[in-house]
């Protein structure tokens, strides 16, 4: 997709602060920040949501690497989330995993 900026970012295109990579995904430090840390696993490859993904392996590298993002980054405790559809809270239509954690996670959130 030309214009998504995830892509772009997965691309280099626009400079991000990656603090993950492998050969499916990439992860960077949100710029509007929920929590202490809150990082972003995406695909390198376009998906629109969590419906359009067919592939497991894409599925499973994408919880490999926020795994692996956590480790990296020091953290034990963290939430997980995708949102999948513009009423459950999605912005950019390229899926992404977000990785909270820094401070007590409550649920349902506040």
């Amino acid at each position: 997709m030309e214009n998504c900026i995830f892509c772009k970012i997965a691309n280099k295109e626009i400079p991000s602060n990656i603090v993950y990579e492998d050969e499916n995904t990439v992860a960077f430090k949100d710029l509007n920040p929920q929590a202490p840390v809150h990082v972003l696993v995406i695909p390198k490859k376009h998906y629109s949501s969590l419906n359009e993904i067919d592939d497991k392996n894409i599925a499973g590298s994408l919880l490999l690497a926020a795994k692996q993002t956590a480790q990296k980054l020091g953290i034990t405790d963290y939430r997980t989330v995708i949102n999948t559809g513009k009423e459950a809270g999605q912005e950019v239509f390229h899926i992404h995993l977000h990785i909270l954690a820094g401070r007590p996670l409550k649920w349902p959130p506040g």
